[in-house]
C-alpha cells in the first residue's frame, strides 16, 4: 500500500492515512489527509474530526464544521449523510458554529432523508428526540422519526418507542407493544430501556424480576464505554443506572424482593442521586405522592 501510496494513488493515500489514524500516528495521518483533502471527500472528513477533537493537532471546532460543510456540500454517498448529522450536531450545542435548533433540525432532516435507510440513522433517532425536548416538542413527529430510526436499527429508538407506547407519549398507550420495544432494545443493551423495564416489573409488583435486573445495573460503571457499545446517548445510559439505584435501594428499604436492609438502601439513594440527580428527584416526587 506504501508503494502505491508513493506513486500518487490518491485511494491507497487515504487507505494509509487511515491505517495511521487507527494506529494513533495522528501526525502522520493528517499529513496524508490534509494533501488529499481536495479531491478525496472521505479525507476532508477525518480531517474535520481530527480537528474537532485536537487529534494530532491543535483543537479547532471552527475549521471542524467548515471541513464538515464541504463534505456536506461536495459529496453524494454515505459519508454526506454523516457529514450533515454532525452539522446538525455542531449547531445543536453551539460548537464551532453559532447555536441553533434551527439549523440542527435543518440538517438532521437533511441527513435523515425521509426515513431512508442508506441515509444517517443517527439523524433519525436525533430528531426523535429533538421532538421530545421541552423547547422543540412534537410527540407525533418524535414517534414518526423513532419509529423510522428503530425499523432502521436503531438501540436508542427502540427503548424510546417503548416508553412512548408506556405512557402513551406520541401515540395511545399499548402496555403489550411496550413491553415487546423494552424487551427487545433491553436485551440489545439499552441501558435505559433496561432502567424502565425494572420500573414495570416493579409496578406489577414482580419484585424479584425488578430486583434481578435492577442489581445487575447497579454494577454499570463505564457509562462511555457502554455508551460506545450501544451506540446509546451517555446521558440516557446514566439515567437508566439511577433508576436501577434508587428502584434497588426502595426494595431494600421496603423489602421487596430482598431482604430488607436500610442502611444498604441509603447508600444505593446516594449512588443513584449522585448518578443522575434529576432522574433521583423525579423518583423521590413518585415515592413522596405514593406513586412507588
Amino acid at each position: 500500500m506504501r508503494d502505491r501510496a508513493d506513486t500518487g494513488d490518491t485511494q491507497a493515500r487515504f487507505l494509509l492515512g487511515q491505517l495511521y489514524y487507527q494506529e494513533g500516528r495522528y501526525t502522520e495521518a493528517e499529513t496524508i489527509f490534509d494533501g488529499i483533502k481536495d479531491s478525496e471527500p472521505q479525507a476532508l472528513y477525518q480531517l474535520a474530526v481530527m480537528y474537532y477533537d485536537g487529534l494530532g493537532t491543535t483543537a479547532d471546532q471552527m475549521k471542524a464544521v467548515e471541513h464538515m460543510r464541504r463534505v456536506a456540500e461536495w459529496d453524494t454517498g454515505k459519508i454526506q449523510y454523516t457529514a450533515l448529522y454532525n452539522l446538525g450536531r455542531a449547531y445543536l450545542e453551539g460548537y464551532g458554529t453559532q447555536q441553533s435548533r434551527a439549523e440542527a433540525e435543518k440538517y438532521w432532516l437533511m441527513a435523515a432523508d425521509d426515513g431512508n435507510p442508506g441515509a444517517s440513522v443517527e439523524a433519525q433517532s436525533s430528531l426523535g428526540l429533538f421532538y421530545s425536548s421541552p423547547e422543540t416538542l412534537d410527540l407525533k413527529r418524535a414517534f414518526f422519526w423513532h419509529t423510522k430510526a428503530c425499523g432502521n436499527g436503531s438501540l436508542e429508538s427502540q427503548g424510546a418507542l417503548g416508553i412512548m407506547y408506556l405512557y402513551g407519549h406520541g401515540v395511545p398507550k399499548n402496555l403489550q407493544a411496550a413491553l415487546f420495544c423494552l424487551k427487545e432494545a433491553a436485551g440489545r443493551g439499552n441501558v435505559y430501556a433496561q432502567g424502565h423495564l425494572m420500573a414495570c416489573y416493579y409496578h406489577q409488583k414482580l419484585y424479584s424480576n425488578a430486583t434481578a435486573l435492577a442489581q445487575r445495573l447497579c454494577q454499570y460503571e463505564d457509562i462511555d464505554a457502554i455508551a460506545n457499545f450501544t451506540g446509546c446517548l451517555p446521558d440516557y445510559v446514566r439515567k437508566g443506572i439511577s433508576m436501577a439505584l434508587f428502584f434497588y435501594a426502595r426494595c431494600l428499604q421496603l423489602g421487596r424482593g430482598v431482604p430488607q436492609d436500610r442502611q444498604r438502601a441509603q447508600h444505593y439513594y446516594t449512588k443513584a442521586a449522585l448518578m443522575d440527580p434529576g432522574t433521583c428527584k423525579g423518583l423521590q416526587t413518585d415515592v413522596t405522592h405514593g406513586r412507588m
